[in-house]
């Protein structure tokens, strides 16, 4: 994974050993990895975003261990820019993620679907 600052993200990573944090991170690793391949090919994030974070998932990560992966990638990885703002627009309901762009935000994507 190609990372902005590597001493940062090692730091970061550092700071995050838990089997909690930890997962978050090995996760965030081979969803980046996966769209670093992806892009060298010359296709475009948006194409294949979604499916190589199922890919990535090979634990079974929670909503807000995806967040979390989300928001790792956004700060440290060369592409997070991309992704974030891919993810907000994608995954908006109304216009909130056009906002969440704006104010360099990365929407919570642990949503609850209630049907009765």
């Amino acid at each position: 994974m190609k990372v902005l600052n590597q001493i940062e993200y090692d730091d970061w990573k550092g700071k995050n050993t838990d089997p909690y944090g930890g997962e978050c991170f090995r996760y965030a690793e081979a969803w980046a990895e996966l769209l670093e391949a992806k892009l060298a090919q010359g296709l475009a994030l948006a194409d294949f975003a979604s499916a190589a974070s199922h890919e990535a998932d090979t634990s079974g990560i929670t909503g807000f261990m995806h967040g979390m992966a989300l928001g790792i990638l956004a700060k440290c990885w060369v592409h997070g820019e991309e992704l974030r703002r891919w993810h907000n627009t994608s995954s908006q309901l109304n216009n909130e993620g056009e906002k969440a762009n704006e104010s360099g935000g990365v929407l919570n994507p642990a949503v609850l679907t209630v049907i009765r």
